[in-house]
């Protein structure tokens, strides 16, 4: 048996679970703070000199696109190693490659599939370790999701309510739960009774919200589900690492759920937001897309075209943020 040679860093993100509501609200008010400085051409670079691996298991746009940019304006340098560019879970535990890599990086974001590989990693490495997506859990997701709410409501945190249609089993649906939870907000999940979050994930979000005064709703029932929401949110029917047999099960369980303007305006809110954390399956102009569409004869799946390029979505300040929220993450690991 492997013995844990050092301590996690404090400065590690793993889990939405894992941070207070003023820790989390912290890193909003830093990567508002960073996201003016970019936008005004007044940051200073607080990472200069350091070192980060990029660890991706599973392909990304913005995820990496983000940690690239991030360390580049902060002045630090990154090493990519993608599904096969190392040892890690092949040829090589993932404690030992957390150990070598924590002798030559000073911090280490990991995106892959399970959630234990990015906690053995960060019980290993000795330097602050980032939760970039797991099969179960995606803060800095939600970093940028809430931020992008509050930039788009009036308001404390508190009065916010959205919800997420779709497959609530998911790690984006989970996440937005007890983030929602720990958060004070009024959150619900609307999926089929099949696809609800997992037991132990509503109870944990329930506890939070015994404590922060949040709503906590999951429901199968869509016009309960959106009705005062603020935002609606949903995500792709199959996820990444599933297989694309799964569809013909999703789109006939999924197809209540899917986001179009009927959706939108059984909110009650004419200035309600559109949220998606991408890639999205709202017209045929892919591959997936032209797949779904003659299959099933649907232009698009979770989200209509109408909604997705409406006036109401907001997807690409979600795109945008995840920049500014991982920037404050990993500046603020190095003051933990």
């Amino acid at each position: 048996m492997t013995t844990v040679t050092s301590q996690r860093h404090p400065g590690s993100l793993l889990k939405e679970l894992d941070l207070t509501k003023d820790q989390f609200l912290g890193l909003l008010a830093t990567a508002a703070k960073l996201k003016r400085g970019k936008n005004g051409g007044s940051e200073t670079a607080q990472l200069t000199g350091k070192n980060f691996a990029l660890i991706f298991e599973k392909a990304s746009t913005r995820t990496l696109c983000a940690f690239e940019v991030a360390a580049h304006d902060q002045g630090a340098h990154i090493t990519y190693l993608g599904p096969t560019g190392s040892h890690i879970g092949e040829a090589e535990t993932v404690a030992d490659t957390a150990r070598v890599l924590g002798r030559m990086f000073d911090g280490i974001e990991f995106r892959g599939f399970d959630q234990a590989s990015v906690e053995e990693l960060a019980d290993y490495a000795g330097v602050p370790v980032w939760n970039g997506l797991t099969n179960e859990w995606h803060p800095t997701q939600m970093l940028a999701d809430i931020l992008t709410m509050t930039e788009h409501h009036d308001g404390p945190v508190e009065e916010i309510a959205y919800c997420f249609l779709g497959d609530g089993r998911n790690n984006v649906a989970r996440s937005l739960l007890v983030t929602g939870a720990l958060l004070g907000m009024d959150v619900r999940i609307a999926a089929p009774r099949e696809l609800w979050p997992p037991t132990d994930v509503v109870d944990a979000a329930r506890a939070l919200a015994a404590v922060s005064g949040a709503k906590v709703l999951v429901t199968d029932d869509v016009e309960r589900g959106v009705s005062g929401a603020h935002f609606v949110y949903t995500d792709v029917w199959v996820s990444m690492g599933e297989s694309d047999e799964k569809w013909a099960t999703r789109v006939p369980q999924l197809l209540p759920y899917r986001v179009t303007e009927q959706v939108m305006s059984a909110t009650g809110r004419p200035d309600a937001k559109f949220m998606h954390c991408l890639p999205s399956v709202h017209n045929a102009d892919t591959d997936l897309g032209r797949r779904v569409r003659d299959q099933f004869a649907l232009d698009g799946a979770e989200v209509t075209d109408a909604v997705f390029e409406s006036s109401a979505s907001i997807v690409f300040d979600q795109a945008e943020n995840r920049l500014h929220t991982i920037k404050a993450v990993m500046t603020q690991a190095f003051d933990a």
